[in-house]
């Protein structure tokens, strides 16, 4: 009983600047990170799943054949081909 007292004694004694942090945690400022709230999984044209939290967008090929993209991928790419 006794070293229940002197324990909440010592606690309570400590000063409270030392329990709680100094600085406030850094909050995303980035684009990109905003958009990490919603994110979706998706099958690239690889063969690999991968998870993008922009829009899927079409946009043409080199031979004039048009494909579907995903943006913003966890993996840091901008755009990843998907398959059809």
């Amino acid at each position: 009983m006794t070293m229940k007292v002197l324990t909440l004694a010592l606690l309570f004694s400590l000063p409270l600047s030392h329990l709680t942090p100094q600085k406030p945690l850094a909050q995303p400022t980035t684009q990109i990170s905003k958009r990490t709230r919603g994110g979706r999984w998706y099958f690239a044209a690889s063969g690999h799943a991968v998870y993008c939290y922009g829009p899927v967008m079409t946009v043409p090929r080199a031979n004039g054949d048009i494909q579907k993209v995903a943006t913003f991928c966890r993996d840091g790419s901008a755009v990843v081909p998907l398959k059809d």
